[in-house]
């Protein structure tokens, strides 16, 4: 599999990692022997990036990776941090820092941690200059070795990056969510920050699988935050509309197969394919699902053709609903 420099640090990624975020919660039960499973099958594909947060399960998933890791050294895993408070600025203190590097640090049996990432903060946090010292002091004391954001917008993409010691910025980037090509590709290879590419399937809807009257458990967040009831709308379904998706990701399916790939392989494939981005962590729930997502490592370059069609797709399906927003 193709592997990237993340950022300015000295370490090497592939192409496509893995979220975790559905091995601790809010995507239906996950066992601890499925998610070592998904683990496994990963690294076998090749995979070497591992994205974790200590509100997945209130810990639940960077332990699990910390117990696994013990047993696969070598492997980078980025965490993140700040969502288990509330949301205020005032809580982004270098007092809670420590305290919340700490526990992951002991979650993930790690002295220094590979990268942590402020876990889309409020947006005064990235105008905050003592906040960015406070991570800063905890490079220099060797807690962590870089540390990144995870952002809603666009916008607060481009603060993050005009940063001097923000190594990478997480965001969603897929083919139902267009916006970060104008401007924040562009500025992280101007700069030298690393892209994170999440919620690259768009929940899902990108596989091809689901139907306009598929169910989700009532502990699955693609049943219970549709509208952002718990956090914010864009991280289920990229934000758009279930419906339209569902019409939009058969036109995609489409399109994969004319290139003769299965849907979730050709849309993985091509946002890890777009200049500037470093890694693209779509989450599996199973080893068959995990061996899948890591193939799309091996897809030749699609062109610009396959690109023109998803913009148009995008153009006329999302972008009145979704650019604005974002």
């Amino acid at each position: 599999m193709d592997t990237r420099t993340l950022g300015p640090t000295d370490r090497t990624v592939t192409a496509i990692g893995l979220g975790t975020w559905q091995l601790g919660a809010d995507w239906g039960e996950v066992s601890e022997g499925d998610a070592r499973a998904v683990l496994d099958a990963s690294r076998d594909a090749g995979v070497t990036f591992f994205d974790t947060a200590d509100v997945y399960g209130d810990g639940r998933s960077e332990s699990i990776i910390g117990a696994w890791r013990r047993e696969h050294p070598g492997v980078f895993v980025a965490t993140k941090m700040g969502r288990r408070v509330e949301q205020v600025p005032e809580n982004y203190t270098a007092e809670n820092f420590r305290a919340w590097t700490d526990r992951s640090r002991r979650n993930l049996g790690m002295d220094t941690l590979d990268l942590v990432q402020l876990h889309c903060p409020p947006t005064p946090v990235y105008a905050t200059d003592r906040v960015f010292d406070d991570l800063d002091a905890l490079v220099a004391d060797g807690t962590i070795a870089a540390y990144g954001v995870s952002v809603e917008t666009c916008a607060e993409a481009l603060m993050a990056i005009a940063r001097p010691n923000v190594a990478s910025v997480q965001i969603i980037l897929n083919a139902f969510r267009l916006k970060p090509l104008d401007e924040v590709l562009p500025a992280a290879m101007d700069a030298g920050v690393g892209i994170i590419a999440r919620v690259p399937l768009a929940s899902g809807l990108l596989s091809g699988r689901y139907g306009h009257d598929t169910a989700f458990g009532p502990d699955d967040h693609r049943s219970f935050n549709r509208h952002g009831e718990a956090f914010d709308r864009g991280e289920t379904f990229s934000g758009v509309d279930y419906d339209e998706g569902v019409d939009a990701a058969r036109e995609f399916a489409a399109l994969a197969a004319s290139h003769g790939l299965q849907p979730s392989i050709a849309a993985l494939a091509w946002v890890a394919q777009l200049p500037g981005v470093t890694t693209v962590i779509p989450g599996a729930r199973t080893p068959e699902q995990a061996r899948a997502n890591a193939a799309a490592g091996d897809v030749p370059p699609l062109g610009e053709e396959f690109t023109g069609a998803v913009r148009e797709l995008y153009d006329r399906r999302f972008r009145a609903a979704v650019h604005p927003h974002w």
